[in-house]
């Protein structure tokens, strides 16, 4: 299409691909679980002799700085060989996973005779828009092949060399094992307008996932007219109660904040029991700050730590996604449980203790998609927790909450047996 598209081409443009994604989604969905598996097998296969995809990252990154990203930002988007090897992993993982396509999830006799299945189908059309990180490309394209869905990708254009470049090796390996390459389709035109066009096709499209920023979200939730599935932002919680084991609370807290803080399942706020923060606090707070952490401290923190700065209110409403961190000290577990459930975003909470009653009340009283106990926040995550690569994190409640894999990626239908059965009046 043309540098700079009229409305209609543009229009005409994501009708073309969502049209050929559908016609590709009914012949995926009735392929063979070992066709699929060959296709992923391939693409891991090919992944791990990449220098065009590493070379085409280099491009993106050298790019960053007229797109204005933060380092954050370009962390994210830098796809370095340890990564992608990451990634081929989460490739093999998901091809050894079951196919949830035709897994019979229950079945009964009726008192009739009446045999009833109900079988697990993909859902059809995913429209996959998201930000900066090429890495996902691979992940979400390996999933929708695994369970018979056919995707649509829509990257940020400032990963836009990146993507190309796994979008050609990933419809290579489709076309070679016989599976149609429409299965996969990446939205070539930077232009912010497709994705509106993209949102409104509900007849051809059956859910959309956002995974990005919160502005992002909240637009495709705007104007999306097909189920969404998302989480809007990470404000994720550690919390020390009383009983913790101090070494392993400091080394849980250091993980969860510092290891990639620009990422939904970083710590954002630490929460300490009264009784435990004249003793733990300052030394949390020396770690934290030898690796370039800014702590913002409730008035009691900050007269323990008296290089954080005084906290503003809403800090603990912020998903800082950096070395910054919010620091409150609370009088228990009821207290750090209320603050969470106010300030929280419902996506991780974590609790460090020696108790285990309290324990399971912090996982029975906090709302959110995964709780931790005595490990760190960073593990919420689809291949961390043994579902392969995940697609997105949801922390909605309805069809399916958490990190998101294959079983996420279904629906189900029922098939029923009869033997020339008739219903009676």
């Amino acid at each position: 299409m043309s540098a700079s598209p009229t409305s209609s081409e543009l229009s005409a443009y994501c009708l073309d691909l969502a049209r050929r994604a559908r016609t590709a989604s009914r012949l995926l969905a009735t392929a063979s679980g070992k066709r699929k598996n060959d296709a992923l097998l391939m693409a891991a296969a090919h992944l791990g002799d990449a220098q065009e995809v590493l070379a085409a990252n280099e491009k993106d990154l050298a790019a960053a700085g007229e797109f204005g990203l933060s380092a954050a930002q370009i962390d994210r988007l830098r796809l370095t060989p340890q990564r992608l090897h990451e990634v081929i992993r989460g490739i093999r993982e998901v091809a050894a996973l079951p196919d949830p396509v035709g897994q019979v999830r229950s079945s009964s006799v009726r008192p009739n005779g009446l045999e009833v299945h109900k079988v697990g189908v993909p859902l059809g059309v995913l429209l996959f828009i998201y930000e900066s990180r090429p890495n996902v490309t691979v992940d979400a394209a390996a999933l929708s092949i695994k369970s018979g869905n056919a995707i649509i990708l829509r990257g940020g254009r400032e990963a836009m060399h990146t993507n190309r470049a796994l979008h050609r090796l990933l419809t290579y390996s489709l076309r070679q094992c016989d599976l149609p390459e429409d299965a996969v389709q990446l939205v070539e035109t930077p232009d912010r307008a497709a994705v509106g066009h993209l949102l409104k096709m509900n007849d051809l499209i059956d859910l959309v996932i956002p995974r990005g920023g919160e502005a992002l979200i909240r637009r495709v939730a705007e104007e999306a007219r097909m189920p969404v599935l998302k989480h809007y932002k990470g404000i994720c919680h550690v919390f020390v109660e009383k009983s913790a084991d101090f070494d392993r609370a400091e080394r849980i807290v250091l993980n969860a904040k510092c290891q990639r803080p620009g990422v939904c399942n970083a710590m954002e706020c630490l929460l300490v029991e009264e009784p435990i923060a004249a003793a733990f606090l300052p030394r949390a707070a020396a770690v934290l700050r030898q690796r370039g952490v800014e702590l913002r401290g409730c008035p009691q923190t900050c007269r323990l730590v008296p290089e954080a700065i005084p906290a503003r209110a809403e800090d603990f409403d912020t998903e800082f996604l950096d070395l910054v961190l919010s620091i409150k000290i609370v009088a228990d577990l009821d207290a750090a449980v209320a603050h969470i459930n106010r300030h929280g975003s419902g996506h991780t909470d974590a609790i460090i203790t020696n108790d285990l009653s309290a324990a399971r009340r912090f996982t029975a009283a906090v709302d959110s998609a995964a709780v931790m106990v005595n490990a760190s926040t960073r593990f919420h995550d689809g291949q961390e927790m043994g579902l392969g690569a995940e697609i997105g994190i949801s922390t909605d409640k309805f069809h399916a909450r958490g990190p998101c894999g294959l079983l996420e990626l279904t629906s189900y239908k029922y098939i029923v047996y009869g033997e020339g059965h008739v219903r009676g009046e």
